[in-house]
This record gives structure tokens, C-alpha cells and sequence, in this order.
């Protein structure tokens, strides 16, 4: 009989009980689980772990001195554990036979079982609301938070990215939904200017627009409530409702005069901001879908790069983020972990939609595909 590729998920463990698991179907390798690891945390590191002595037949110490069984000493097959954070870490992976994931509760698909250490760190009971990682289904007397959240988050991510599970400590299993991401970000160091970025959207979306307005004729200065500047359709300094002229009241100046100058002093102003406006700093495109809701790329510069990007020649002097989202119709089915079947139908149409057009950019701009989690993604598999 072949030695597992893996040593055995130790059952008899009474630590196991306290822990979150994670679990995956085969095909997949340690280094896929190390590079998504790399993807939200920096600290990111093989470590050893002392391997546990087994019996010729492949049963735990415990197990056999329960049953009187003579051993003949072995070193299992070595495991080591993936650094995720000061205090947590990965331990594994271990093989799984299909029996013991269906009594753990975990798909019957599960060969490779990861062990996560973190420490037990929980808040508030959750509040009322969109639960889209069951995370208040499992902890209901208390969330986790701080680190505890943290990697446990990264787990549900990662167990939706492979197709995988996750039980948690409370005994709750998490299968997340892998079609439930649908977004993506092309990361790169090249700036579009809006008609550019237009253009190339509109070669797989031919109705797509730019979200801000059109710059046009000059109809006068914005008020809060009611038209009352010069200029503005109908309106004049003294209609009644103006915000501009509750502002201009409100500091003080009720003199005719100052108000009448200061008043055109602000028309002038945003007439030369429309004639000659600033280069756009972030703005959209934006894609009607009808019944299954938008399509939205925003473009702005990116705050915070997943850690596996950071120290790359090309991101040194900014990124830009090319964010390619779906909104349905009903926002708030996107939070739950069950969306209706409606939600389902109308996801599984606007997905492709999303994966194209992020094609589209990443081949103009280059860079890079990040999907919801920070976990880069091939174009090849879009």
C-alpha cells in the first residue's frame, strides 16, 4: 500500500475541536494556498512542525493504546505550517479519507484539511443583517475580531477561491459560493483618461457612458435648494430658496451690493472651471444592464496594494485601479449567503460581462487582475 502524499488529519487530537478548518477537493498544491496567503498578509513563512510518531499500520499513538496495539515507530511524513500573523498560523496539509470530512460535516470532495492556530478573539453578538460569509450564523454569541477575524476572513476567501469549505471552531461549516465574486480590478502604473477608458469599454459594452456630466453651456452656479443665482433658469440673487444666498446671509453679508459682487464673483469662477476644467483625479463608466442591474468601472489611484504586489519596480511610483463592478438590481442580495434564485440568474449573466471588459482594460493598461479578495487572477482563466 503507497504511503499518503500527506500524513492522516489526526482525529484523536483534542485540540482539533478548537480550531478553524479549512478544506479542499483535490488538484490543489501547498504553494496555490502560500501565494493567496501572500496576497493579504507580509509576514508570510514556512515553519516546521514536529511530526507526531505513528504505528506500522498508520494509526495515531492515542489509538493505539486504546485498542493494546503493539508499534513499531515511525516518523510520519513531515508537516509544516504557513506564518500568516504574529500569533496565527497554518498548519498542514494533512489527507482526509471522504468518511471522516462527511462526519466533520465538510464536502465529501475534501482530500486536504489545513489547521488553523489563531488565537480566540470575539466581540459583540452580531448585529441584525447581510451575512455573506455566514460568519453571524456561526458566531452568534460573538464575532470574531482583530487577528482572530482577520486570518478567519482570509480562510473564507480562500476557501471560495479553491472551491473549498471551512469549519469553524463552533462547529459551523462555511462552503462559500465561488460565483459569488464577481468583481475585479486591473492594477497598473498607466492612466486613461476617461474617453479613452469609454472607448475601450464600449467595444464590449456598446451602450456604456461616462458616470459625470458632459461639460456644456454654462447655466450658472449650483444652489441647494431652489435656482436663485445669476444665470441660473428663472432665478435671480433675490429668489427666494437660494442656498447660495442663505450662505451669503448666514455669514453676514446682507449688504445688496457685496452680495450682487460676490455673487458674480462665483459665476465667474465656475464658468472658467467648466471652460478649463482640472484633470479628472477619479471618475466612471457606467453600463445599463436593465433587469440585472449596472456595470460600473471606477477609476481612481489605488490606496492600498495587496502585499504580494508591493516592492515591484512598477508600483513604486502608484498604481491605478481600474475597478470593474456589478451592481443588481436589489444591492442588498449581495450580502446575503443564500440570494435568491432571481440574484443567481441575474449574477451568472453579468459575471462574463465584468471578466470581459476587465480583459479589455488589462490589455490596454497591463498590470495586473485582482479579484474581490486580493487574490491575483490570470487573464487566461477569465
Amino acid at each position: 500500500m503507497a504511503e499518503p502524499t500527506f500524513p492522516r488529519l489526526p482525529l484523536d487530537d483534542p485540540t482539533l475541536a478548537d480550531r478553524h478548518l479549512l478544506a479542499l477537493p483535490a488538484g490543489i498544491e501547498p504553494e496555490e494556498v502560500e501565494v493567496l496567503a501572500a496576497s493579504r498578509f507580509r509576514t508570510v513563512g514556512w515553519e516546521d512542525v514536529t511530526p507526531e510518531t505513528t504505528t506500522r499500520t498508520g494509526m495515531m499513538p492515542a489509538v493505539t493504546a486504546a485498542f493494546g496495539i503493539r508499534t513499531v515507530g515511525r516518523r510520519a511524513p513531515r508537516v509544516r505550517a504557513l506564518r500568516l500573523a504574529r500569533l496565527s498560523r497554518l498548519a498542514g496539509p494533512y489527507s482526509i479519507e471522504a468518511q471522516d470530512a462527511v462526519a466533520l460535516g465538510l464536502p465529501a470532495s475534501s482530500v486536504m484539511v489545513w489547521v488553523l492556530e489563531a488565537p480566540r478573539e470575539r466581540g459583540e453578538r452580531p448585529w441584525p443583517g447581510g451575512d455573506r460569509e455566514g460568519l453571524k450564523r456561526a458566531f452568534p454569541d460573538g464575532l470574531p475580531v482583530r487577528e482572530e477575524e482577520r486570518v478567519l476572513r482570509w480562510l473564507v476567501a480562500t476557501a471560495r477561491r479553491l472551491c473549498g469549505a471551512v469549519r469553524t471552531q463552533t462547529g459551523v461549516v462555511l462552503t462559500p459560493d465561488p460565483d459569488a465574486a464577481t468583481d475585479l480590478t486591473v492594477l497598473t502604473d498607466r492612466w486613461l483618461e476617461p474617453a479613452d477608458v469609454l472607448a475601450l469599454v464600449q467595444r464590449v459594452q456598446p451602450r456604456a457612458y461616462l458616470s459625470v456630466a458632459t461639460p456644456g453651456s454654462w447655466t450658472g452656479p449650483t444652489v441647494l435648494a431652489g435656482r436663485g443665482s445669476q444665470g441660473a433658469v428663472g432665478g435671480s440673487p433675490e429668489a427666494g430658496g437660494s442656498g447660495l444666498r442663505a450662505a451669503l446671509e448666514q455669514h453676514g453679508v446682507v449688504d445688496p451690493d457685496d452680495r450682487r459682487r460676490l455673487m458674480a464673483e462665483a459665476d465667474a469662477f465656475d464658468e472658467l472651471m467648466l471652460a478649463a476644467p482640472p484633470p479628472a483625479e477619479a471618475f466612471g463608466v457606467l453600463v445599463d444592464l436593465g433587469v440585472d442591474g449596472m456595470l460600473a468601472v471606477e477609476v481612481a489611484a489605488c490606496e492600498q496594494l495587496p502585499p504580494l504586489m508591493e516592492g515591484l519596480p512598477w508600483t513604486k511610483d502608484g498604481v491605478v485601479a481600474y475597478r470593474v463592478r456589478w451592481e443588481p438590481f436589489e444591492i442588498d442580495q449581495i450580502e446575503q449567503e443564500k440570494p435568491s434564485l432571481g440574484h443567481r440568474v441575474a449574477r451568472s449573466r453579468s459575471a462574463p460581462l465584468v471578466a470581459g471588459v476587465a480583459k479589455v482594460l488589462q490589455a490596454a493598461v497591463g498590470g495586473e487582475i485582482a479579484d474581490e479578495a486580493d487574490f491575483l487572477v490570470d487573464p487566461a482563466d477569465l
